[in-house]
């Protein structure tokens, strides 16, 4: 018995992975593409991707956004937890990252579910803001350069329907939040988990899986 979560060495967490992870094919050949590449640790466990689709299906959502896209896993295991007529807004810079999930997105028959803009995510979400769309999303994931995750999360907020879930990821960013730190990416995600904890527009959750996720489930 534990009140507290486990370490996770790497027997149980293959024990993890072969009694809980069922992943759509194309989830898998996208992971192993992957794999070699050499920013590969940008991508999310695939037991995260499996629990935020999960997510994705007990709160009905069928408007998403993802900011930070990478490789596309965890734009793919939202989509393939999207109802047919679901629409995820996916916002990336990189083509030459993203390119490497779309044949899988196609495997998968989820293409037409996901819209990849490639430009600055605060631009699109603005651009989404000023057409009227504020209110209209259920669900969004923050995984993207880190200085900007604050404002990334307001943007999301005011997207967001009362009742809808941000999900942030990195927000342990390997423990360095826990320590004094002048670097600008952990000083960043210190100052945002110091104002989610005070933020009384959320109801909130910080979980230890992956390298951190914080559910934020606007009120």
């Amino acid at each position: 018995m534990s009140n507290r979560s486990l370490n996770l060495d790497d027997t149980l967490y293959q024990y993890l992975l072969d009694h809980s992870l069922r992943e759509h094919p194309a989830q898998l050949g996208l992971r192993e593409a992957t794999r070699s590449h050499q920013a590969a640790g940008m991508q999310i466990s695939p037991e995260q991707g499996q629990f935020m689709a999960l997510l994705v299906k007990l709160l009905g959502v069928q408007r998403a956004i993802e900011i930070g896209v990478f490789t596309g896993y965890s734009a793919l295991s939202v989509a393939l937890a999207l109802p047919d007529d679901g629409y995820l807004l996916a916002c990336d810079i990189s083509d030459d990252y993203t390119r490497i999930g779309k044949p899988f997105w196609r495997d998968a028959g989820v293409s037409h579910k996901i819209d990849l803009q490639l430009a600055p995510a605060l631009d699109t979400l603005d651009q989404r803001l000023s057409a009227g769309e504020a209110g209209q999303y259920d669900f969004a994931f923050i995984d993207a350069d880190k200085v900007s995750y604050d404002a990334y999360y307001e943007r999301c907020l005011q997207l967001l329907r009362p009742g809808g879930l941000i999900a942030i990821d990195n927000v342990l960013w390997s423990g360095a939040v826990a320590q004094p730190s002048q670097e600008p990416d952990t000083q960043a995600l210190q100052a945002l988990n110091r104002k989610l904890h005070s933020d009384t527009r959320i109801d909130l959750s910080m979980l230890p899986l992956g390298d951190g996720l914080t559910l934020a489930r606007k009120r």
